[in-house]
């Protein structure tokens, strides 16, 4: 018998944003859905009114038939369904076999916690999943790809009917995906009915059997993998055919004095790092998950203590015990998790936007509201940020229009950034709002502004830089300029120990 969850005539609204306006489609077990759309489109909404975070105002949602409704998350986990977001739901306190069977913990005859079962559940699921984690290891310990295979191992082990991904590769290694890839083709054999959110236009064609496009909150489109390609997709997301993206870019071709030196630098995850960056040249850096790329950035922003080697900024030793002291110096710092580190999600667009210039915002002894509300409508219209009011909170802003935000926040007319330094900017970022950033990096450098680019894609690393540092176990491995540049060359070189 066939099982299926139908969507019919779904609709939601927030002040001032419909974002979901009579969609309706239906996922079928034994095939993978997958939910593509820009941000701001409505999937993440559709999640979580699947997970019971959110009820919709309109439509129905059923199950083989029959209507169901999600009171609470509880109520959907219950239910038979788990949604896996790219925003982790883990408690860092806990150990990993903590997190994996949180809800559903095996108990003893005596209503005690039976903590080897717990362990050898655990690591009976590590092993399927072919990873070396201690179970009984503190989830905040692990690295942020680990934390995302906890997070997967929680759903699996829930062996839940329904299955909803939301961008679950953002933080993975190609190892990694290969697994979560043969596990989501093992639940799909087993019939779940699977739903896959991404922006990775190649993973849809490596592990989906249907696609349903979303824009502006209606349902647009729906394909057969097969029988489309990416330029279609783009388009029936986009509104419009974008092209040729990196071909498209206009650059920056002269570059200036040196801006940045790094000499010999060395941190508790960096071996003996040099390099130079130029007025208005692009360096990224590349490679794989644990190479040091964020903590080379970190060391260089005052967030992490440097044991030994120099910073020079313009020709003169600098040194930046915090991070107060780079912003001072004109160093911004874009980092890899925005939501943790780059925004303060509960406050509005408009305080985001002040935050680093509040001192430069006073009216006598008071802040100067009409001066606050300027700098935000700057950024909001340069940015295209898509909103209706500076006063919403960032955590009601896509992905895309959060990114925006922190470009907004640290290139206002209010500061002067010297260097820029951006940490994975498009990661779970629509392929529009993607082609508006490589442009923006290529607009930053022509203003003199020296760019540093992190990108876990191969691709975009190679062809918005100018330059590509490589790294491998917290050292430089290669450097190649773009026109040398190819994936193999530069993985390669991640590669080497």
């Amino acid at each position: 018998m066939e099982t299926y969850l139908e969507f019919t005539g779904m609709g939601k609204s927030f002040p001032g944003v419909r974002a979901l306006d009579d969609v309706s489609f239906r996922a079928t077990g034994g095939k993978v859905l997958a939910l593509l759309g820009e941000n701001g489109a409505g999937k993440s909404t559709l999640l979580k009114i699947l997970s019971g975070d959110l009820q919709p105002d309109e439509g129905t949602m059923s199950f083989n038939g029959n209507t169901v409704t999600f009171a609470s998350p509880h109520h959907s986990i219950k239910s038979g369904v788990s949604v896996i977001y790219q925003e982790r739901q883990l408690v860092p306190s806990l150990s990993v076999m903590e997190n994996v069977f949180l809800g559903n913990l095996p108990v003893n005859a005596f209503r005690q916690l039976d903590k080897r079962k717990l362990r050898n559940d655990t690591r009976e699921i590590i092993s399927k999943f072919g990873l070396s984690i201690d179970p009984m290891a503190p989830v905040g310990s692990l690295p942020v790809a680990y934390q995302q295979m906890v997070e997967i191992m929680k759903a699996y082990q829930r062996d839940s009917d329904i299955i909803a991904f939301d961008e679950p590769t953002a933080s993975l290694t190609d190892a990694e995906i290969d697994v979560l890839f043969d596990l989501i083709r093992q639940l799909k054999e087993a019939g779940k009915i699977i739903l896959y959110v991404s922006h990775r236009l190649a993973e849809i064609f490596q592990v989906t059997d249907e696609i349903v496009v979303l824009k502006d909150g209606r349902k647009v489109k729906e394909f057969q993998t097969t029988e489309t390609d990416e330029q279609e997709l783009i388009k029936a997301m986009v509104g419009r055919d974008i092209g040729d993206t990196y071909a498209n870019l206009s650059r920056n071709e002269s570059h200036g004095d040196v801006l940045l030196e790094v000499n010999n630098l060395v941190t508790y995850a960096v071996k003996n790092v040099s390099f130079k960056l130029h007025e208005g040249e692009v360096i990224g850096l590349a490679g794989l998950v644990g190479a040091g790329r964020t903590e080379v950035v970190r060391a260089i922003f005052g967030a992490d203590a440097i044991i030994s080697g120099e910073i020079k900024l313009s020709g003169e030793k600098a040194v930046f015990k915090t991070p107060k002291d780079a912003i001072k110096a004109g160093i911004a710092l874009c980092p890899e998790d925005r939501k943790e580190q780059g925004l303060v999600l509960w406050r509005s667009i408009k305080d985001n936007i002040c935050m680093p210039v509040l001192s430069k915002l006073k009216k006598g002894l008071f802040l100067d509201t009409a001066a606050r509300n300027a700098l935000a409508e700057e950024a909001v219209a340069k940015y295209t940020i898509k909103t209706h009011t500076i006063e919403k909170l960032v955590m009601e802003l896509s992905g895309g229009n959060q990114q925006k935000v922190i470009l907004g926040k640290w290139t206002s007319s209010k500061i002067v950034t010297k260097i820029l330094i951006l940490d994975e900017p498009t990661k779970g970022i629509d392929v529009g709002t993607k082609a508006e950033i490589y442009q923006m990096v290529c607009d930053f450098a022509k203003q003199g502004i020296g760019v540093i680019f992190i990108s876990s894609e191969l691709t975009e690393v190679i062809n918005v830089a100018d330059t590509i540092l490589v790294m491998c176990n917290g050292r430089l491995t290669g450097q190649v300029k773009r026109e040398d540049a190819t994936e193999e060359g530069v993985l390669a070189l991640a590669m080497l120990e």
